[in-house]
């Protein structure tokens, strides 16, 4: 294909800077050996000079958290007028947040958890007592709108008290938080690569494990060594199959593109509960979205590459292809 000029965006002021920083420089160097001129720039209030300096013919947004995943830097580059890799605005700040994508799920009848929503300045007795009763006292509370599990609190058999007191934690530090019967299982994950002009695809279902008694959280998502991958996951070939199809209708449903990552556990007796998706997944050397590309056979470099063919084959967005004053 065309060698292209490639702008990587990572960083900004996410709590997810540093591994978008990884992940962007991994992409980097894959493009640049690829033979594509790169650029990794970082995410700050200088970033429209920076684009313009560098004159990319795509674009790369290795960005984790907002405002690089909620769909705001998306919405930039569309105003500005470059082709992107990834999912758009709508799309990308409906998978941000979590109440989303479980409603748009949910309506299509794919597996998900009961929840209750919270927000700051709701009363918190009176919600401990709901989520008690209707919920159970083994729970986990999720940030709405943040990824990398950051924030997340799984507790075991937690009582009213203890429970305010972690709802006021968590609602300190985030505006809206979830909360959802904590579940106990296999941990599965499942990648889409959905390149334009292509039938999207689903990778195969890859398995996390973490250390007896702990879970993969950020500190074992990111740490080499601190958990395994196993793919494809050892579950009945019915199941693999009935989770790559769920993991494709999410994707189709949200409206994401080029690629994405699903989230489920599978409990002890075979339920499974969707989690969320991912809609930028990672590209560190720890990253499961890039095992499940080796798994059909794309090692990394093919794999940024075949996504930067893809955005730049797409082109920007459709009110500047219809634009009279860009033709």
């Amino acid at each position: 294909m065309r060698r292209l000029r490639v702008a990587v965006l990572s960083g900004g002021p996410s709590p997810e800077a540093e591994v978008s920083r990884v992940s962007g420089r991994c992409v980097a160097e894959a493009l640049d050996a690829t033979g594509h001129q790169v650029a990794q720039i970082e995410l700050s209030p200088g970033i429209v000079t920076d684009l313009e300096a560098f004159g990319p013919d795509t674009v790369v947004p290795m960005l984790h958290g907002a405002p690089g995943e909620d769909g705001s830097v998306q919405a930039m580059l569309d105003l500005l007028g470059y082709s992107y890799v990834g999912s758009d605005q709508a799309a990308s700040n409906a998978a941000m947040h979590k109440t989303t994508t479980k409603d748009i799920a949910a309506r299509s009848g794919l597996p998900v958890a009961p929840d209750i929503l919270l927000q700051r300045g709701d009363d918190l007795e009176t919600a401990g007592r709901r989520i008690l009763e209707d919920l159970g006292h083994s729970l986990a509370i999720k940030p709405d709108d943040q990824g990398s599990a950051l924030g997340v609190q799984l507790l075991r058999e937690v009582s009213l008290q203890a429970l305010r007191i972690h709802l006021e934690e968590a609602l300190t530090l985030n505006k809206r938080v979830l909360v959802e019967p904590f579940k106990e299982g296999a941990e599965l994950t499942v990648g889409v690569l959905d390149l334009y002009g292509e039938v999207a695809r689903a990778f195969p279902v890859i398995e996390i494990r973490t250390p007896e008694h702990t879970w993969y959280d950020y500190h074992h998502r990111y740490t080499p060594g601190e958990s395994k991958h196993l793919v494809p996951a050892p579950i009945p070939d019915d199941v693999s199959a009935s989770l790559q199809q769920a993991t494709l209708d999410l994707h189709r449903l949200l409206g994401c593109r080029d690629f994405s990552r699903t989230d489920f556990i599978r409990s002890d007796d075979g339920e499974v509960t969707l989690l969320e998706l991912n809609n930028l997944p990672g590209m560190t050397p720890t990253s499961l979205f890039p095992d499940g590309a080796r798994a059909i056979g794309m090692e990394f470099e093919e794999l940024v590459d075949r996504l930067v063919a893809s955005a730049f084959a797409r082109g920007p967005s459709a009110m500047w292809r219809d634009c009279p004053a860009t033709r």
